[in-house]
């Protein structure tokens, strides 16, 4: 086969039990430990191995499979990216009940990392059992809110969210860096008439405002935006990229993005890309709806799906909706997912 990788690249990582930790997979040398001008003495292959021999006498044996894997830089990445996930628009949410998911947790954990959200039907109608649910796949993501906060509807709300009003598309606390990457809300009583959650795929949005509109695309992935609440405050783009341009994060809440400053100019550009942004995001068929029932957990991946709730047609019951909300990382994820 024809080799495209450096000498010092193949022999930094070479998988002989010399190099690396048969146990932990880990390497036992450091790059400074290896020849500068390290060279590639000789190469044989077959269907199952290719062995390559340097000039300091080493020798190594890779899986040719392995080896074209790393030949493309646009399939390497932590799977966080667009070019991890599976994009969607208006889906059937997946879902399984407490029972089946306790039993095995990596389907819904699965579509949580790829799909980028998913339901629990049936668990425990208790208080703090959202912290339970979040503890089953990892820890706990404490914030000034505490282990886990209360969504119910209050006569002097300090957040929007606890009202009976209408909730735009929106990812939680934009205003942190990092910012927490799994969400779980959990229904303990539900309201009557409305309130029913949306969810909307903000890298599909994002993915879509690129084709159609490249232009808007750049100034949002190139311009840092301010979000605070209080007295936090990140100052990062609406949509985050990778060094290759991929999609890995959106930041997108309207309630806590501050003035832009600026020129004229940059600003106008600015809030023609937003305006373009938003009207993707709000666009007919872009979101999922579903009732939360007591019991019904929904998780989600907080740097990518925004998630939203319609109005309550009565104040008065929207006293009864309560539920409890708390925060993970998606590293979480991705480990048992994997």
């Amino acid at each position: 086969m024809e080799l495209r990788f450096p000498a010092g690249w193949l022999r930094d990582n070479c998988p002989c039990p010399a190099c690396r930790d048969p146990h932990s997979g880990q390497k036992l040398h450091t790059v400074g430990e290896l020849a500068g001008d390290l060279t590639v003495t000789g190469v044989s292959e077959n269907a199952e191995t290719v062995e390559i021999r340097y000039s300091d006498g080493h020798r190594s044996a890779f899986d040719p499979a392995w080896l074209a894997r790393h030949e493309t830089a646009d399939r390497i990445g932590d799977g966080r990216t667009e070019t991890g996930k599976d994009l969607w628009d208006q889906i059937e949410p997946p879902e399984a009940d407490w029972a089946r998911y306790r039993a095995d947790p990596v389907p819904i954990l699965r579509s949580v990392w790829r799909t980028g959200f998913a339901l629990l039907r049936g668990t425990p109608v208790a208080p703090g059992t959202v912290l339970q649910i979040a503890r089953s796949f990892g820890y706990v993501r404490t914030t000034n809110y505490g282990d886990l906060f209360d969504v119910r509807t209050e006569e002097r709300a300090v957040n929007l969210a606890f009202t009976a009003r209408a909730i735009a598309p929106h990812t939680d606390n934009p205003y942190r860096d990092p910012v927490p990457t799994v969400q779980l809300l959990h229904c303990l009583r539900d309201a009557a008439d409305g309130g029913e959650s949306g969810l909307v795929d903000g890298f599909r949005a994002a993915a879509l405002l690129r084709e159609r509109e490249p232009g808007h695309f750049a100034t949002l992935a190139g311009t840092p935006a301010t979000f605070a609440w209080g007295r936090l405050r990140a100052h990062r783009p609406m949509i985050g990229v990778d060094e290759l341009g991929r999609i890995r994060e959106i930041r997108y809440n309207n309630r806590s993005l501050q003035a832009p400053a600026g020129p004229a100019e940059r600003l106008a550009a600015f809030y023609a890309a937003y305006r373009a942004f938003d009207a993707v995001l709000n666009r007919p068929g872009a979101m999922v709806t579903f009732k939360l029932a007591p019991g019904d957990c929904v998780i989600f991946d907080n740097t990518r799906v925004l998630h939203a709730r319609t109005a309550f047609s009565d104040s008065a019951a929207a006293g009864d909706r309560h539920l409890q909300g708390c925060y993970a990382d998606l590293d979480a994820v991705q480990w048992v997912a994997h």
